[in-house]
């Protein structure tokens, strides 16, 4: 059976991918559990992979190089997905001394040692923010990225230029692959439709930023594990550059106001709205174009936001026991 690393294995993403990696392959979970948001939620994730027994996980950070490697030696991974990074682009502007830890020093380390023990294949998080300020309507791979508008878009900017540079000089296979608003149970408390589901529920007021006048390529979590898998068992089939960038998205566009209607509906509550100003690192739109991934690997997304909603919404209630 062939062995899978993958860092941030308690986040969001991680736990989703862990759970359909674990049906084929014995996979090595790293998690350094911060305090980001709700450890708790983290722990929880983790008791669900743990009744694997093809699931191992090691509680440590990427950027200890050192037990990093003797991770590495021991497992002797065949593939590496690395999605372990401090998130959200508003935090990154004025905290931005973990995101320059973990999103390029850690990530040097697992990359490094990966290209040492020779992994066939090494898959990334990246991200749309590394569009910053792009004014097309449809973001592609082909894009200029070098603008980016928040240090967490830098960071990633600066893995694809990191991975590129590893695949050019030591033919590593190296994909990355750039999440557009990705969503569904399991979620984090810090992105929009975990804090407006809470605050509804709550009668608090949910922050609308731009007033509303936003749209986000929403991304449910099983259509992003689609495309990971799919991507982790075929690499670039370049000899002197195997290296790959996808967009992973939904490939539609949702208005916010929509996207918060359609909370409301599930929720059968009316949301009591503070309308905002522009977020400093913020964009006021997002949308895919994943026609590179359809062609690579045949990635066609089946969730809309009626359907992850509802499932979010169904999980929510459930996780924190609220009859409605």
């Amino acid at each position: 059976m062939r062995t899978v690393i993958v860092t941030g294995a308690a986040g969001f993403i991680g736990m989703h991918t862990c759970l359909k990696l674990i049906e084929k392959y014995k996979v090595i979970g790293i998690d350094n559990l911060s305090s980001y948001y709700d450890v708790n939620l983290k722990k929880k994730r983790l008791q669900i992979l743990k009744n694997y027994k093809n699931f191992h996980f090691e509680k440590m950070d990427i950027c200890n190089k050192k037990k990093l490697e003797t991770i590495f030696k021991k497992n002797n991974p065949d593939f590496v997905i690395n999605l372990a990074a401090v998130a959200g682009v508003r935090d990154s502007i004025n905290n931005p001394g973990p995101y320059i830890q973990t999103n390029l020093v850690g990530f040097g380390n697992i990359i490094h040692l990966s290209r040492l023990h020779k992994v066939k294949h090494f898959v990334y998080a990246s991200s749309s923010s590394v569009y910053g300020g792009n004014t097309k309507k449809i973001a592609e791979e082909t894009d200029v990225v070098d603008k980016p508008v928040s240090l967490y878009g830098a960071t990633k900017k600066s893995n694809e230029l990191i991975a590129f540079n590893y695949s050019k000089l030591f033919s590593l296979p190296t994909t990355g692959l750039r999440f557009f608003t990705v969503y569904g149970p399991w979620g984090r408390p810090d992105m929009a439709l975990f804090m407006f589901v809470d605050a509804i529920i709550k009668g608090k007021k949910i922050d609308v930023f731009n007033r509303g006048k936003m749209s986000r390529d929403f991304t449910y979590i099983d259509d992003i594990v689609d495309g990971v898998i799919n991507v982790l068992n075929k690499p670039s089939i370049s000899k002197n550059t195997p290296y790959s960038i996808f967009n992973i998205g939904s490939g539609k566009s949702v208005k916010l106001m929509d996207f918060i209607k359609e909370i409301e509906k599930n929720l059968k509550i009316s949301s009591k709205k503070r309308l905002m100003p522009m977020q400093l690192g913020d964009v006021k739109r997002s949308l895919s174009s994943v026609n590179k991934l359809n062609q690579w690997v045949g990635y066609s997304p089946k969730f809309n936001i009626k359907i992850g909603i509802r499932n979010f919404v169904d999980w929510y209630l459930k996780y924190y026991k609220i009859k409605l």
